[in-house]
C-alpha cells in the first residue's frame, strides 16, 4: 500500500516527503518482528506510527497496548510493566498481570521510553532479547511474545553520555528507527492542518469555520511552532471559539502566538540573485531620494539667481538643509548659468561662495568670475542604506514588519541587513 492510502486510512494530514518516508518505513517494517524506535519532537504525532506498524503486522488481531513511561511513578513502573505477586509490596492485595503479559501475541507501545529508570531498563532489555520476564515478588520466569515499538523526544546520544540510558538497550530498541519531522519542516502542511482543525471544531460546535487572509497564511507557515501539531491544534481551537470575525488577518493571528518564539522564525539565506535584487531596491530608493533633493536644490539656486520668490526659496532651503534659509555665502553652489546684467551675454562658470548680499542683487560679469575649487561630496551608498534602515526602524518603533514594508523589501532581507550593519 502506498503512502497516500496509508495516510488516508489513519487520518494523517500532510504531503511532505519526510512524512511520506516515515509512513512508508512503518508499513515496510510491520510484517517483521523487529523493534521500532520512533523519534521526533513532542507533539509531532509519533503515536500514529505504532498503529501503522500494528495494523500491517501479523499481530493485528492481538492487542495494541500504549504505555506512557513518563507518567508512571518510578516505584511502581516494574509492577505496571511486568506484574506482581500478592504481598510483593504494601498494597499488593492480589496478583496482577503486567502490560507485557497482557499484550502477549500483540504489540506494546512504550511512549517516552527514555524516562524509564535504569533498573527497569535492565528488565526491558531481557524481554527484548529472550522474551522472558519475572513478576515483582516472584521467582518464576515467564515467557511473552510481544512486538515492542518505542518512542521518545530525547536525544539519546546525550542521555547515554550522561548515563541516563543504557547504550545496549538503545541499539536493541532502534533496530528500525523512524524519524517523524517537526512541523517547522513541513511548512506546506501547516495550512492544511489548520483547515482540518477548524473544520472539525466548527462541525462539533455548529459554527462557521475560520479562514485566513494571505498575510495570515504567510505568518502561519513561517512560525516555528515549538509545540508542533499539538500547539497548532490548540491555537486553532482557541481562535475558533474567541474570534467573532471568521476571517483572520496576520495581526489577529500574531496575538495568539507567544512573543518569545517570534524571533525564532527561520531565516533563509537568499540566493545570489534574490540578494542582489533586494539590495538594488534599497539603493534605488536612496538614489531617488537624493535625486529629489538635487532637484529641490536646483530650483532654489535658480530662484536665487532669478531674484524669485523669497518665501519659496526659504521653504526649499528648510527642506534641504533642515535649518533656516542660509545666506548665499553658506551655499555650496556648483556649476550654473546666468545672464550678464546688460542681458546681452550668457556665461557658464564655477560659482564659488561670494560676498553676495541678497538673492536679488545683480551679478557682475567682471567681478563674479573667480577661480574656485570644486568640492565634491563623497557619498557612500552603504552609509545611506544604513541610515535609511535606521530611520525606518525608528519611525516604526523597531517593528521590523512595518519597517520592511516602508523600505519595500522583505522582512528577512531587513533582518539580515540589521545584523550586517550592527543595528539594534
Amino acid at each position: 500500500m502506498d503512502a497516500i492510502s496509508i495516510k488516508r486510512r489513519f487520518g494523517v494530514i500532510g504531503t511532505s516527503h519526510a512524512l511520506d518516508r516515515a509512513v512508508t518505513v512503518a508499513s515496510q517494517v510491520a510484517p517483521t518482528d523487529l523493534s521500532v524506535l520512533v523519534l521526533g519532537e513532542s507533539g509531532v504525532g509519533k503515536e500514529i506510527m505504532p498503529r501503522v506498524v500494528h495494523h500491517f503486522s501479523k499481530r493485528k488481531h492481538g492487542q495494541l497496548i500504549a504505555v506512557n513511561c513518563g507518567a508512571i511513578p518510578e516505584g511502581t513502573i516494574d509492577s505496571e510493566l511486568f506484574g506482581h505477586e500478592k504481598g510483593a509490596f504494601t498494597g499488593a492485595t492480589e496478583s496482577r498481570k503486567g502490560y507485557f503479559e497482557e499484550a502477549n501475541g500483540g504489540t506494546i507501545f512504550l511512549d517516552e521510553v527514555a524516562e524509564l529508570p535504569l533498573t527497569t531498563q535492565v528488565r526491558l532489555l531481557r524481554v527484548l532479547e529472550t522474551g522472558e520476564f519475572i513478576r515483582v515478588g516472584s521467582s518464576k520466569v515467564q515467557k511473552t511474545d510481544v512486538r515492542v515499538v518505542a518512542a521518545t523526544n530525547v536525544n539519546f546520544a546525550d542521555a547515554i553520555q550522561r548515563g541516563h540510558f543504557r547504550e545496549d538497550l538503545y541499539y536493541r530498541l532502534s533496530q528500525v528507527p523512524i524519524e517523524v519531522p517537526p512541523l517547522r519542516d513541513r511548512s506546506s502542511d501547516i495550512h492544511l492542518l489548520f483547515r482540518k482543525f477548524t473544520t472539525d471544531f466548527s462541525e462539533r460546535y455548529q459554527m462557521p469555520p475560520l479562514s485566513l487572509t494571505p498575510d495570515a497564511i504567510e505568518v502561519l507557515e513561517n512560525y516555528p511552532w515549538p509545540g508542533n501539531i499539538r500547539q497548532l491544534k490548540n491555537t486553532t481551537e482557541q481562535m475558533s471559539i474567541l474570534e467573532t470575525e471568521r476571517r483572520v488577518d496576520s495581526d489577529k493571528l500574531l496575538s495568539y502566538l507567544p512573543e518569545s518564539h517570534r524571533t525564532r522564525l527561520p531565516i533563509r539565506e537568499p540566493q545570489a540573485d534574490e540578494a542582489t535584487m533586494n539590495e538594488r531596491e534599497i539603493l534605488y530608493k536612496v538614489l531617488f531620494d537624493m535625486r529629489q533633493e538635487v532637484q529641490d536644490l536646483k530650483k532654489l539656486v535658480h530662484d536665487l539667481m532669478q531674484g524669485g520668490d523669497a518665501d519659496v526659496s526659504t521653504e526649499l532651503a528648510q527642506r534641504i538643509f533642515n535649518q533656516p534659509s542660509p545666506s548665499l555665502k553658506e551655499l555650496p553652489l556648483g556649476r550654473g548659468r546666468a545672464e550678464a546684467p546688460d542681458g546681452d551675454e550668457t556665461f557658464e562658470s564655477d560659482w564659488a561662495p561670494q560676498s553676495w548680499e541678497s538673492p536679488a542683487k545683480s551679478v557682475s560679469h567682471s567681478d563674479s568670475i573667480n577661480e574656485a575649487e570644486e568640492v565634491e561630496e563623497v557619498l557612500s551608498l552603504q552609509d545611506s542604506e544604513k541610515e535609511l534602515i535606521r530611520r525606518a526602524l525608528a519611525k516604526h518603533r523597531n517593528r521590523r514588519k512595518y519597517a520592511a514594508l516602508e523600505l519595500g523589501i522583505s522582512e528577512r532581507t531587513l533582518y539580515r541587513k540589521i545584523k550586517e550593519y550592527g543595528l539594534k
